[in-house]
């Protein structure tokens, strides 16, 4: 044995050398990463949602996703099956990541309480809303529901969940956030607090913890699900706070913007998700956040009744998202097909009116964004 450790220790130094060498060449003559197609392009900047419980039951979608032609799909209660729930769920993830040669997000909005896709009668873990964790301000509390969150989410296969929620309670009546406890607190600390642990636990799990909705969405008095809410003469700064914080503390990864209009941030009064001076002039600019930019639900009314398919996907990716979301699970709306939306969005880059540039700048974040998970 002595014999034996001498004679490695006289070797090491050359077989260190063998070894660098021979990672050098490994390294040198790995292909590049080939240019990817428009198609591809196009595809990373979707997210759709779909009827089924089965991959196999929309063909459609299945080909977009065999082709690296889409970046997610998001999941709603109706993808849920009512028997064998979590097992039949967890095959339908996997069968979504089978199909794609590349990593592809699957979203759900699993805030907890009200806003809760995975509900108990489905045999799922019970889970609390963010006012209750407000109202307690226990950190222990946030943190064991965020663990029982991550947990459920891994197990499925769920990749990206888009909460917390950090908007304020600013307006007990708010008929969207405050009715349906989805807010923390009125105080952005506390809100910043709890909203942090959340997307720290979810983002140590792998899992992208998207913070909505930006940049405030706690003093509407509206809902933009049914149509336009303006918050000028009601929004404060004080909704910036927790954004503010977070993206400094490298909490916010990633960030969802709001269809709210706000002249106070934009004077020609566009929805947030389409305002460049919102979204690259404030959230990139002025609070520096690298993150990705996902819009809230394109088939909302507060878009989908005032700007038309075509506008939307126009004006939404030149002030700055980086993926769109099509939920197909907005009532009394009309839901285009990824046929559609690719087709209405490779027309826009053909005419010239977004630039492929345009486009390498959100796939090279939501690429960086997908190697971390």
């Amino acid at each position: 044995m002595k014999f034996n450790k001498i004679l490695f220790i006289l070797l090491f130094p050359v077989l260190g050398l063998v070894y660098c060498s021979n990672q050098e060449k490994s390294t040198k003559a790995a292909p590049e990463d080939p240019k990817p197609r428009l198609e591809q392009l196009i595809g990373e900047m979707i997210i759709v949602g779909v009827d089924e419980t089965t991959l196999s039951q929309n063909p459609s979608v299945k080909k977009y996703l065999e082709k690296d032609e889409l970046g997610g799909i998001i999941l709603y209660e109706k993808n849920i099956s009512k028997v064998n729930s979590a097992e039949l769920l967890k095959n339908f993830c996997a069968e979504i990541q089978i199909a794609s040669p590349n990593f592809t997000f699957i979203g759900i909005d699993q805030e907890g309480g009200t806003v809760n896709r995975l509900k108990t009668k489905y045999g799922f873990p019970k889970s609390v809303t963010a006012k209750y964790l407000g109202d307690l301000n226990n950190v222990d509390s946030s943190k064991y529901y965020a663990e029982v969150m991550s947990k459920t989410l891994i197990d499925i296969g769920i990749n990206v969940n888009f909460t917390p929620c950090v908007d304020l309670c600013s307006n007990p009546d708010n008929p969207i956030i405050a009715k349906y406890g989805r807010c923390y607190s009125d105080n952005p600390e506390i809100v910043t607090k709890h909203a942090s642990i959340f997307s720290n636990t979810l983002w140590e799990n792998k899992i992208l913890p998207v913070l909505k909705h930006f940049p405030g969405h706690g003093s509407s008095k509206g809902d933009t699900h049914l149509g336009m809410a303006d918050v000028t003469t009601v929004w404060t700064k004080n909704e910036l706070v927790p954004y503010e914080q977070m993206i400094k503390n490298g909490a916010a990864p990633a960030i969802m913007s709001a269809h709210i209009i706000n002249a106070k941030l934009d004077p020609d009064t566009l929805p947030s998700t389409l305002s460049k001076p919102i979204l690259t002039g404030m959230l990139r600019n002025q609070l520096g956040f690298n993150g990705l930019i996902f819009s809230d639900d394109m088939q909302m009314r507060a878009i989908s009744d005032h700007y038309g398919l075509e506008n939307a996907i126009l004006m939404a990716i030149n002030a700055g998202i980086d993926v769109l979301m099509f939920s197909g699970n907005i009532p009394g709306t009309e839901t285009p097909t990824i046929e559609r939306v690719h087709t209405t969005f490779k027309k826009l880059v053909d005419e010239g009116k977004i630039s492929e540039e345009r486009l390498m700048e959100s796939y090279t974040r939501i690429k960086a964004a997908k190697l971390k998970m």
